[in-house]
């Protein structure tokens, strides 16, 4: 159960115990909302991304060397989108498809895969344009889970929120988000003027 024990208590025994415990939050989850300003979508990452994303935090956090298991769990995430009628509503700002990480062809696959996740059942996808009027400052990614749990996660190592006055600022951030994000065509558009690029 992903509530029993820290994410940061879990990092210290590697990537894989704290993917694994994400996967279950994920699993036991119906309705997410998530903001994620500056990286693509843990739940959409290619095995090539989330691996270089997983050799960063190693390498940052000098946790043991267990990557191969943690992008397993992590890109496992990705079969509960649709299923089961689990919505996911997910905001990215456009400096994650800039953001380089691992390199122009892990950046172009990611891209693709990005792309291709428009259409998916039960999944809502945003992006915030760099050049959008905001309604609320930026602030760290985060992450709702049926609208009772908070993840937020940084350098400072990562917070569990369940206090209904500080989830109230969350949600009140993702509906202020939101509403300077493009969806469908206009998102995909975007995405592949970036890959165009890249």
């Amino acid at each position: 159960m992903a509530t029993e024990e820290s994410w940061d208590s879990l990092l210290r025994q590697g990537t894989g115990p704290v993917q694994e415990s994400f996967l279950d939050l994920v699993r036991e989850t119906r309705h997410y909302a998530g903001y994620s300003p500056d990286v693509i979508w843990g739940n959409l990452q290619t095995a090539q991304y989330a691996e270089a994303m997983l050799r960063l935090v190693v390498d940052f956090h000098g946790t043991p060397d267990d990557i191969r298991a943690g992008v397993a769990a992590r890109t496992a995430r990705a079969q509960y989108i649709g299923q089961e009628g689990r919505t996911y509503h997910v905001l990215l700002g456009e400096q994650a498809l800039l953001t380089n990480i691992g390199g122009s062809e892990v950046m172009r696959g990611q891209l693709r895969r990005l792309a291709e996740a428009i259409d998916l059942p039960g999944l809502k996808l945003g992006i915030i344009p760099a050049r959008a009027r905001l309604l609320v400052y930026p602030g760290d990614g985060f992450a709702l889970f049926d609208d009772r749990r908070a993840e937020v996660e940084g350098f400072r190592g990562a917070e569990t929120i369940t206090d209904p006055a500080r989830l109230d600022v969350f949600r009140r951030a993702f509906d202020r988000l939101k509403v300077s994000a493009v969806y469908g065509p206009a998102a995909r558009d975007l995405i592949e003027d970036t890959l165009n690029r890249t």
